[in-house]
């Protein structure tokens, strides 16, 4: 586990009065809509996905366990779906942007891989990482699965910015190497099953609330 600062007791506790809230409101929302696209519903709903999220989040960092259920982000940019009824192959797009907030750590990450990796030629290899971020990041992408990497972003100096992952639907799979070159350029939105979305702009939004409720 990183040694970065850990959130308190109290702190997790505030998320969880948080989500609470949220779900009062948001219930608040939906037995007062005035139609299907009501945007007090929709306010209402990422708010409550903010909130789940952070707690969700808090949760994990103080006490390393989650919660049993996870709210999608909001889709209503996507036109409907027309892909098949049967899917018989998916795609998952997935795009994870992170701030190296910490080089020194990347880099004495980094560092330790290729030594233990190396053996004797680890330390030839000291040069290669030595103060560059670039060939740092090559070794932690390198070792590493993407999903490792977003556990454990903080360990490795980085800090987590937007993401989003999107499901999409196929009558069949591509042939081998044919999207390689432009991954996301093909993507259908009218095939999307589902996409899920994390981004600041939720936790602003819960940092807000918190600080009315607390005031």
């Amino acid at each position: 586990m990183s040694d970065a600062a850990q959130p308190t007791a109290a702190e997790v506790r505030a998320a969880a009065e948080a989500v609470k809230a949220a779900l009062d409101r948001h219930l608040e929302a939906v037995e007062r809509r005035t139609g299907d696209d009501d945007p007090a519903v929709y306010e209402a709903f990422n708010a409550l996905a903010a909130a789940a999220e952070a707690y969700d989040e808090r949760l994990y960092d103080r006490y390393d366990e989650v919660t049993p259920f996870e709210i999608p982000g909001a889709d209503d940019s996507l036109p409907p779906y027309t892909g098949p009824e049967e899917p018989h192959a998916l795609s998952v797009l997935i795009r994870r942007d992170y701030a190296v907030v910490e080089p020194e750590r990347l880099l004495a990450q980094a560092q330790r891989l290729t030594d233990v990796e190396g053996g004797e030629e680890g330390a030839g290899s000291a040069a290669v990482v030595g103060a560059s971020t670039h060939a740092a990041l090559g070794v932690l992408f390198g070792e590493y699965e993407p999903d490792e990497i977003a556990s454990r972003h903080k360990e490795f100096g980085l800090e987590e910015g937007d993401s989003t992952l999107w499901v999409s639907a196929a009558e069949d799979l591509p042939e081998p190497g044919e999207w390689l070159h432009a991954p996301f350029e093909q993507a259908d939105p009218e095939r999307i099953v589902c996409r899920f979305d994390v981004s600041a702009v939720f936790d602003d939004e819960l940092d807000d609330d918190l600080e009315e409720q607390e005031a």
